[in-house]
C-alpha cells in the first residue's frame, strides 16, 4: 500500500528545493547564499542527534536506521523542508546563527511539544512557522523576507505565471495526497472574511485588505504552511475550523498593529489544539473490569460426569423381605 505521508513530504520537499533554487537563481531571493547549506547542515544534524537521544530513552531503534539510505533520506525530509522554509522566509542579512537558531526551534519543537495519541507520540507545532515566530520575537532586529522578493526580478506576466504554478501544484499535493483542501477553504474564507470586515466596518482601502491575497507569500503560506498534514486536524470540518481560526485571528492582530501576526496565528491556533489534544490524553480510557480478560481467554473447566442415580427400592408391606418377596415371619 502507498504510504500517502512519505509521497506528500517527498513532494514538498522537492517542490521547496526547486523554488529555494530557483528563487536564489532568477527571482532575486533577498537571504544570503550561506543561508541555505547553514539551515540544512542544523536541520539534519540537530534531527538526528534528537531522534538518537529519543530512541535511547525509549530502548528503541532509531527511525533513521534498519533501512539503508532510503530510510535516512525519508527520516530527514522534515527537517529539510523546516530548513529551507526558514532559509526562505527569514532575512538576517550576513548573520548566521539567528537563522540556526530558528531551525533549531523548529526541528526541537518536535520533540519537546509533543502529545500522547492512540497511534503513538506526536508533534502539534508546526515546526517551520515555529521556528520563524519564536526567532522574529527574539531578536528585534530579524524580520521575515519582504514578500515583493519572490517576484522582483521579473516583468511583465511572469508574476502571475510563478504564482499560478504555486496554487496549481498546491492544489493537486494538497487534494490528493495531504488531504488538507478544507482547511485551505477555511483559511481562504476567514482571511477575505476578516479583510471585508475591515473594509467595510474600519474603512480600510480594499486593495490594501483583500490584495494580500494575491501575493506570492500568501499563496505560498496558503498551500505550503498553514496545510502542514502533520499539524493540522484529519478530518474536514475540524480542518475547516482550524484554517478560520488561524484567519480571524490573523485579522486581531492586525487590527491591533502588531506586525507578524500570521506566523504568530498559527502558532497560537496550534498551540491551543496542543492543549486540548493533551488534555483528552489524560482522560480516563475505558477497560475491562478486572478479570475480564483472563476469563475470556480460559475455556470454562468441563463439568464433572455425575455418577448414576441409586435405585430407590419400592416400600414393601410389613414382615414381606425386600429382597425375596416372602415372609419372614408369622402365619400366612
Amino acid at each position: 500500500m502507498r504510504d500517502l505521508r512519505v509521497a506528500a513530504l517527498a513532494r514538498f520537499a522537492i517542490a521547496i528545493s526547486i523554488f529555494t533554487t530557483f528563487g536564489h537563481a532568477l527571482l532575486g531571493f533577498e537571504p544570503s547564499y550561506a543561508a541555505v547549506p547553514t539551515a540544512l547542515f542544523t536541520g539534519y544534524s540537530l534531527d538526528l542527534l534528537l531522534e538518537t537521544l529519543d530512541a535511547w530513552s525509549d530502548r528503541r531503534k532509531p527511525h533513521y536506521a534498519g533501512g539503508g539510505f532510503k530510510k535516512l533520506v525519508i527520516f530527514l525530509l522534515p527537517a529539510h523542508i523546516t530548513s529551507l522554509a526558514c532559509a526562505m522566509l527569514l532575512y538576517t542579512s550576513n548573520r548566521l546563527v539567528p537563522l540556526m537558531f530558528a531551525v533549531a526551534v523548529g526541528v526541537g519543537s518536535k520533540y519537546v511539544f509533543r502529545v500522547r495519541t492512540a497511534k503513538g507520540k506526536r508533534h502539534f507545532l508546526n515546526p517551520s512557522n515555529t521556528g520563524i515566530a519564536v526567532t522574529i520575537l527574539a531578536f528585534a532586529w530579524i524580520t521575515p523576507t519582504p514578500p515583493y522578493q519572490f517576484t522582483e526580478a521579473l516583468s511583465g506576466g511572469w508574476d502571475w505565471v510563478v504564482g499560478s504554478v504555486i496554487i496549481c501544484t498546491g492544489s493537486l499535493l494538497n487534494g490528493k495526497l495531504t488531504k488538507r483542501m478544507p482547511l485551505i477553504a477555511g483559511w481562504v474564507l476567514g482571511f477575505a472574511a476578516q479583510a471585508c470586515f475591515r473594509i467595510f466596518v474600519l474603512g480600510l482601502p480594499s486593495y490594501s485588505a483583500l490584495g494580500v491575497m494575491t501575493g506570492v507569500a500568501f499563496i505560498l503560506f496558503t498551500f505550503y504552511m498553514v496545510s502542514d498534514p502533520g499539524t493540522t486536524p484529519m478530518n474536514p470540518k475540524p480542518q475547516f475550523a482550524f484554517g478560520a481560526s488561524v484567519a480571524l485571528l490573523y485579522g486581531v492582530f492586525v487590527i491591533n498593529h502588531i506586525t507578524f501576526g500570521i506566523f504568530y496565528s498559527l502558532m497560537i491556533v496550534c498551540t491551543v489544539r496542543g492543549t486540548y489534544m493533551y488534555m483528552m490524553s489524560l482522560r480516563p480510557q475505558p477497560t475491562a473490569a478486572k478479570g475480564d480478560k483472563d476469563r475470556k481467554s480460559v475455556a470454562p473447566p468441563a463439568p464433572m460426569p455425575l455418577a448414576p442415580p441409586l435405585p430407590i427400592a419400592e416400600p414393601q408391606p410389613a414382615g414381606v423381605s425386600a429382597s425375596t418377596g416372602f415372609s419372614t415371619g408369622g402365619s400366612v
